[in-house]
């Protein structure tokens, strides 16, 4: 019995969670809630909702295939917030409700009452999460903060022309040498070799962290002169001779396919691994066994798939999903569950435009 139960409850189980979050980092948070069986109270602007409903191509019929991707097991309701009608109802779901999750400008939901103060008022009991692109406060608290301009202040554009590094060792790095890092791609500044190699039909990522595997990458390559090198000799020798090296292996690498290399690799110790395409990710042997890919049939798109949670638990599976909402999908349903209203008032927000219910046809 307890081994039944143990797959069918969730850990969030009655969890609810009011969420104002639009585009992708509180979304996506919120979603993941949502997979570990929370109840999402996704909130949005009547009529056009999350500014991601918009994004595209690509759609599926008339859905966002961006939107679809982070707001599976949601509920949508479409309230005003500017209205202090419906900021009030925003207030009531939040009594009921034990995390609230924003990521506004700072100081717009203050402007509705709804900043944490107003909610800390109604509700004392609330985990209030705010995310912001630069904090509450500073001189760009103000800005909005978008992955690409995340990458770009923060300087990870600087050292790799692409979104592909953490820059936690390249800051220290600065701070306690004040060395301004380079620009170095798919490659480590303190590593080497560790970077992407183009093969004879596309491209492998070998990173060789010691001196073994550095030994073992050569012996691979059948570059035995290689390994012996004095230049070579343990990694500080290595970075320093980065040029002379990573010439030498590139070279080798352009020999044989893709393919031969990973057999070649296979069982070596050395993290490998190939540049895929999406249709290669999707078909290797590892995702169809760790069944990252949810599918679920939607409202009006038909049978969508999207990517699953890669976290995986000892007791319970992320199955079933409920499909991303439509706009005010799930209005009037969360009014008379969470608050109790009658569909008399119901009507009165409905037909002031406070409140808005997608009426499926």
């Amino acid at each position: 019995m307890l081994g039944q139960r143990a797959n069918t409850v969730k850990p969030l189980d009655g969890v609810r969670i009011l969420d104002l979050t639009r585009v992708l980092a509180g979304p996506f948070a919120t979603m993941n809630l949502g997979d570990l069986g929370a109840e999402v109270i996704k909130v949005e602007k009547p009529g056009s909702g999350d500014d991601t409903r918009s994004w595209g191509p690509p759609f599926i019929g008339k859905e966002s295939v961006y939107f679809l991707s982070v707001n599976r097991n949601k509920k949508s309701i479409a309230v005003d917030l500017k209205n202090p009608k419906g900021a009030k109802i925003i207030r009531e779901l939040a009594a009921v409700s034990d995390v609230f999750v924003e990521n506004y400008i700072p100081g717009k939901l203050v402007e509705m009452g709804l900043g944490y103060e107003d909610i800390n008022k109604t509700a004392p009991h609330i985990v209030y999460c705010s995310i912001t692109g630069y904090g509450q406060t500073g001189p760009k608290f103000q800005q909005a903060g978008y992955d690409s301009v995340a990458a770009a202040v923060s300087g990870l554009l600087h050292i790799t022309g692409s979104e592909v590094a953490c820059l936690t060792y390249v800051a220290s790095n600065f701070l306690n040498c004040e060395m301004e890092p380079k620009r170095w791609g798919t490659a480590h500044a303190s590593i080497v070799p560790y970077q992407a190699f183009k093969t004879k039909d596309g491209y492998l990522v070998v990173g060789a962290g010691n001196d073994q595997q550095f030994a073992t990458v050569c012996k691979i390559l059948n570059l035995p002169q290689i390994s012996c090198d004095s230049r070579y000799k343990n990694n500080k020798q290595r970075v320093l001779n980065r040029k002379e090296l990573i010439g030498v292996l590139s070279v080798r690498f352009l020999e044989k396919e893709t393919t031969k290399w990973l057999e070649l690799f296979e069982g070596s110790g050395v993290p490998y691994g190939p540049i895929n395409s999406m249709q290669q990710v999707f078909s290797d042997p590892q995702v169809l066994h760790n069944g990252l890919v949810m599918e679920m049939d939607h409202t009006t798109a038909g049978k969508i798939a999207v990517p699953g949670p890669a976290v995986r638990y000892s007791q319970f599976e992320a199955s079933l999903p409920t499909p991303p909402p439509l706009v005010g999908q799930h209005t009037v349903e969360v009014l008379r569950t969470a608050l109790g209203y009658e569909d008399d008032t119901i009507q009165d927000l409905l037909s002031s435009e406070v409140i808005t219910q997608h009426e499926l046809t």
